[in-house]
This record gives structure tokens, C-alpha cells and sequence, in this order.
């Protein structure tokens, strides 16, 4: 594999209405096979698929980089949670069941939990692989077929995974991929054979879907935007908050949902905490994102950075003020020239009201802001549309458990942040959607109960 930044690396076919149908009743067609399979049996190809990728760790992390521009270390990261998903649902599988309920007189009834049927997944560009695994991992485990729509920017490492399950041994077309953009989600969204949407990306695109899912009454979940809070008190680890707040705001190039790119830090420790992020920030190593060193590497897209740089300049014109980083990086290496670099930028000077404090950048961008009491600064921290995320770092560990409790926030980290274990949900309030990926919690979103109601004696009628 060599990376050519800039340049195209394939070029695939968007998927039309006819494509959309094919793959819908293939993914119908091998529903019915292994929706009559036991959990046992489905939890065997999970397993079977998770080893396949576990063994192929480097060469799809390899693929997933080439495909989103991101760090080959945080790569391989991505593909470890991927796995991780696919053996903790398979763990799973022979576990679903519904309960039996005694009734008066020796009568009883029970419940059964079902497959929906065919789910449709449409995923984001910032984490491609694992995105698929995640929305895959659980409709697959309870009975569900699904025809995946990667985002066009990274169509190529979710054709990796279709091949895995194959391989794996699920009946053909279970997993099915589809190529396109707008037009594609839409024929996907509106098919009438497809039981439940699960999608991550913006805001707007949510409301879309979930208004064209209304018109056929099928169940969705979204998991979207975020302009997450991460609070640091004055009595935290500092460097563990330090390390906190790069975590918060640069992976994958700052494109990430759940980023707390609304760092409010105590006034008595605005200066020194300031000093370090930047200090720190200034030392990140940008470039060829295959190198073992590299951990940061290229945005999306000329438009998205271009947006990026949009963002920063009408903060400098709002009153922020740039206390690194923001301008475009052009490396050394003559073959990353036309790359879409960036670096890491963090803003001081900011105010609640600023543009880059409310909405969404989705870059490498930190703002900071000095706050003094724990009410200001929890009552700040929810003011805003999205609740996707929100973290606090404090040796107080009542104080944490308090602000974590009154946050409006799905997704909530004490001393840590951006870490994704796949036991546990992940979704957030508001604005930011609402479903659950990962843990026990997205079992309730890819199966539905039916309720069973025996009678042992004689119907009593009333007529």
C-alpha cells in the first residue's frame, strides 16, 4: 500500500434504486436462513469473523488509514474495538431470550424476542470500519439481516468487512454493501422491505432520515453531532487532564462526534493548564499517517478543511485568540504535498457566545474557557443543543459523580475521555440523537418482543 495524498484510489459506482432492491432482497432472501438459526449457532460465525480480523489486524488498519487519512497507531485501535464488538455480541447471541410470566388458574404467558428483518446501517466517514462493526455486530447477533451504506469519502474498508463475513460462514448477502451518497440513503431509507435505519452523521441528514423513516413507520436510531463539555477543576491531575484534553479534541484529526472541544478549566488554573495543552499541542507529530510516529494525519477533504480554516479565522474575528497551530502544515515529504494537513489549533480568549464555542467544527480545534464555580460551570456546560458527551477531571470523586449526574449528556467520562469500550452504550440527548450503540442496551434497538398469552381453561365470554 502507498499513500497518495490528494489523489484518487479507486473509483466505485454509486448504487442506484435497482442496486438498492437487489441488495435489500438478498439481504431478505438470507434473512429467513439465519433468523431460524440459534444463538449458538450465530454466535459460532461472529466469533469466527472476529478472529478473521484480529489475524488481519495490520492489513486493514493499513486499508482504514489509506481510506480516512487518520494515524496508522490509531488505526489498529480501531480495528482492536471492531473485534472486540463483533466477540463481546457473538458472547451474546445465545443469551437472548424472553421471559415466562404465570398467569391465575394455570394459565401463563411468555415472550419471545425477535429479529427485526433487514436493517440498514449508514455510516460516517471518521471511523468507517468500526462504525459498520458496531451497527453490524448487534443485528447480526440477534437475527437481523443488513445492507450497510458506507459514506462515499470512505467506501472501501467496509467492502473488507462484507468479505469477512462471508468468509466467516453467514449466508450470502447478509451483510450487504452498498456505494453512494444522497440519493442512494434515500431509495434505502424509503424501501419498504427495510425494518429499522441506524445512522451516524450531522444533524441536518438525521432529520432527514428520520422523516423519510416516519412516512413508513420503521424505528431508527441516530447518533449525531456533539459540542461536548469537558470540565477540569483546580484540584485535578494535571497532566492526567492534559493528557484528557488532547484526547478530547485531537484524534482522528478532531473529527470525532463525541470530541469535548468546550474545554472549561477553573480560573485558578487557567494559566498553568493553558501553558501545558499548548506546550503539549505544539509537539504532535503531523504527517504520513503509515508512519509509526506519525499521530496526526490528514483531514477528509479539501471542503472540510477548508470549513475547518473557516471556523478559526471568524474566531480570530470574534475575539478568540489562536495560541497555536490553525494554519495549514505542508510536510517535508515531496509525495504529501497535495494532503489536506492542518495544525492542531487551540483557542484562548473564548466566550460562550462565539461561533466556535457553539457549533460543531469537527477539526482539530480546542476552545478554552475559564469558568469559577461548579453551578456556573454546569449550567454552561448545558447550554447547548447537542448532549452527546461530557467529561470532568477531579481528585473529588463525589464532586464528579455530582457534575457527571447533572450533565445532559449521554456519554459521560470521570478522570478520562474518548474511550470506547463495546460493553458499554454509547448515544446520546438532544440534539445529538437518541439509541443506543453497544453494551446490553443496543439488544433493545435490533429486536422486537412479542407477547404470547395461553389460556388452560375455559374462555370466560361476556357476551
Amino acid at each position: 500500500f502507498k499513500m497518495y495524498p490528494g489523489r484518487v484510489i479507486s473509483k466505485l459506482l454509486c448504487s442506484g434504486e435497482k442496486e438498492v432492491d437487489l441488495a435489500v432482497q438478498s439481504a431478505k432472501a438470507a434473512f429467513k436462513i439465519w433468523s431460524q438459526m440459534s444463538g449458538m449457532e450465530r454466535s459460532r460465525v461472529l466469533l469466527e469473523a472476529a478472529r478473521i480480523i484480529r489475524e488481519q489486524r495490520e492489513e486493514i488498519a493499513t486499508l482504514e488509514t489509506i481510506n480516512n487519512g487518520k494515524s496508522i497507531f490509531e488505526a489498529r485501535v480501531d480495528i482492536d474495538i471492531s473485534w472486540q464488538c463483533l466477540e463481546y455480541y457473538a458472547g451474546l447471541a445465545g443469551s437472548l431470550a424472553g421471559e415466562h410470566i404465570q398467569l391465575p388458574g394455570g394459565s401463563f404467558g411468555y415472550t419471545r424476542r425477535e429479529p427485526l428483518g433487514v436493517c440498514v446501517g449508514i455510516g460516517a466517514w471518521n471511523y468507517p470500519f468500526q462504525i459498520a462493526c458496531w451497527k453490524s455486530a448487534p443485528a447480526l447477533a440477534c437475527g437481523n439481516a443488513m445492507v450497510f451504506k458506507p459514506s462515499p469519502f470512505t467506501p472501501i474498508s467496509v467492502v473488507r468487512l462484507a468479505e469477512i463475513f462471508t468468509e466467516a460462514g453467514v449466508p450470502k448477502g447478509l451483510f450487504n454493501v452498498v456505494q453512494g451518497g444522497v440519493a442512494t440513503g434515500q431509495f434505502l431509507c424509503h424501501h419498504p422491505d427495510v425494518a429499522k435505519i441506524s445512522f451516524t452523521g450531522s444533524v441536518p441528514t438525521g432529520i432527514k432520515i428520520m422523516e423519510m423513516a416516519a412516512k413508513g413507520i420503521k424505528p431508527v436510531t441516530l447518533e449525531l453531532g456533539g459540542k461536548s463539555p469537558l470540565i477540569i477543576f483546580s484540584d485535578c491531575a494535571l497532566e492526567n487532564a492534559v493528557n484528557g484534553a488532547l484526547m478530547a479534541n485531537f484524534l482522528t484529526q478532531g473529527e470525532v462526534c463525541c470530541n469535548g472541544t468546550r474545554v472549561f478549566v477553573e480560573r485558578k488554573i487557567l494559566d498553568v493548564f493553558t501553558k501545558e495543552v499548548v506546550k503539549r499541542t505544539q509537539k504532535i507529530k503531523i504527517g504520513d499517517p503509515l508512519l509509526e510516529d506519525t499521530r496526526m494525519g490528514a483531514l477528509i477533504n479539501r471542503p472540510h478543511l477548508d470549513r475547518v480554516q473557516g471556523f478559526i479565522k471568524q474566531a480570530k474575528e470574534q475575539g478568540a485568540e489562536v495560541l497555536c497551530g490553525g494554519d495549514l502544515y505542508v510536510p517535508d515529504d515531496p509525495k504529501l504535498k497535495n494532503g489536506y494537513y492542518m495544525r492542531p489549533c487551540v483557542l484562548g480568549n473564548c466566550t460562550d457566545d462565539m461561533t466556535c464555542v457553539k457549533e460543531e467544527i469537527f477539526g482539530p480545534v480546542m476552545s478554552i474557557l475559564p469558568f469559577d464555580t461548579e453551578e456556573e460551570v454546569v449550567e454552561r456546560a448545558n447550554n447547548t443543543k447537542f448532549g452527546l458527551a461530557g467529561g470532568v477531571f477531579t481528585r473529588d470523586i463525589q464532586k464528579a459523580h455530582r457534575v457527571v449526574a447533572a450533565l445532559k449528556a449521554g456519554m459521560c467520562f470521570i478522570n478520562n475521555y474518548n474511550v470506547s469500550p463495546v460493553e458499554l452504550p454509547f448515544g446520546g440527548y438532544k440534539a445529538s440523537g437518541f439509541g443506543r450503540e453497544n453494551g446490553r442496551a443496543a439488544i433493545e434497538y435490533y429486536s422486537q418482543l412479542k407477547t404470547v398469552c395461553v389460556e388452560m381453561g375455559d374462555v370466560e365470554s361476556v357476551f
